[in-house]
């Protein structure tokens, strides 16, 4: 079961006590006091883990709370640190203070470690307090509380290149045939239920990621179909294949293209400007080939670069492939010119 959201109660653990105490030995009268300090309380930490590639684990343990600070003791004896609690995530998860709004964490890098909420400082004992004119202070501070915050956790796909597309348009046969992922194929609409991932060799030592999305219609934006949840996942995507059926009516390819430009749109106004190439798949299909010169004019009329494929065949994905690997090595000399202050937002901070 694929999982991209959650929401999490999270309490760090709060500091241990100072301890109140006087050295009290045989022969050594009035020895001082020798209260140690409490320890600290145990931080909650996210850390990225490749392995994990849901957040179905948060569903069963939405609460979250790390181990409190031992108290000081006598001798000076500080008290240990609580236990810090780390929380495995995906790459590419977002952490929000539902309070506030604001993020809290954007982990987008393998073993990257967030603290989310941090542990409460150990309490002085008083053995910190004595001074020339206070020799026995009967001073301390108590540990303070950890921090309790409720998190709204979102995975976002890392991935380069993001399918979409109408149900059925030929998106999971796709990802199958230039890449090893294995999505399921049926003659049927919304067979893709969660986004799938694979990874597509460009070529010269160099791949990217491709994300299939489950396909969207008019009116997702309404909760049609399966809505527009998973586009979140194309959100860092560099660019945006977006396959049209060449099999059906050039009328029906051409609306069903705008009706999921217009979608876009509605999500998200940065998504809408990526950039998009017009994918014409299933040109096998005898009726297909009859109007592709047709549906072409009518997709390049719109400001589209159009490319004809055929997942069966092969016809044309090595064509694809080079498009994808020309565009993107575009886009990261780009990035490189305008310097890390403004790298773009894509591909989270890299």
């Amino acid at each position: 079961m694929f999982v991209d959201t959650a929401k999490l109660f999270v309490q760090s653990g709060n500091g241990g006590d100072g301890c109140l105490s006087f050295r009290r030995e045989k022969y050594i009268p009035k020895g001082g006091p020798d209260g140690g300090d409490g320890g600290r309380g145990g931080h909650v930490v996210f850390r990225t883990n490749s392995s994990v590639n849901t957040l179905l684990h948060f569903r069963h343990r939405p609460n979250l709370c790390a181990q409190s600070g031992q108290a000081g003791r006598g001798r000076r004896m500080h008290g240990a640190d609580g236990k810090d609690l780390i929380a495995s995530v995906p790459i590419g998860t977002i952490v929000r203070d539902v309070k506030t709004g604001n993020v809290v964490a954007d982990m987008f890098r393998d073993g990257q470690e967030v603290i989310v909420a941090q542990g409460g400082g150990g309490g002085l004992g008083n053995d910190h307090f004595k001074s020339s004119t206070n020799r026995a202070p009967r001073k301390v501070t108590k540990g303070r509380p950890g921090e309790e915050l409720e998190l709204e956790v979102e995975l976002k796909l890392l991935a380069d290149v993001g399918l979409i597309g109408m149900p059925n348009a030929g998106k999971s046969t796709l990802i199958s045939r230039i890449s090893a992922s294995r999505p399921k194929i049926a003659n049927y609409l919304f067979t893709t239920l969660e986004p799938n991932l694979g990874v597509v060799d460009l070529g010269g030592f160099c791949s990217c990621v491709v994300a299939d999305i489950p396909g969207l219609i008019p009116g997702a934006h309404l909760g049609k179909g399966l809505g527009i949840r998973f586009l979140r996942h194309v959100d860092r995507c560099s660019l945006l294949l977006h396959l049209v059926d060449a099999s059906v009516p050039c009328d029906h390819a051409l609306s069903d293209m705008d009706a999921i430009s217009r979608e876009l749109e509605l999500f998200s106004a940065e998504l809408a400007r990526k950039p998009r190439l017009a994918v014409m798949s299933k040109l096998d299909l005898t009726e297909a080939l009859d109007q592709s010169e047709s549906l072409q004019q009518g997709l390049e009329e719109r400001g589209y670069q159009v490319i004809g494929i055929s997942s069966i065949s092969g016809d044309g994905l090595q064509t694809l492939i080079s498009q994808i690997s020309q565009i993107l090595s575009e886009k990261a000399s780009d990035r490189e010119r305008r310097g890390p202050g403004c790298a773009t937002k894509e591909k989270g901070a890299q």
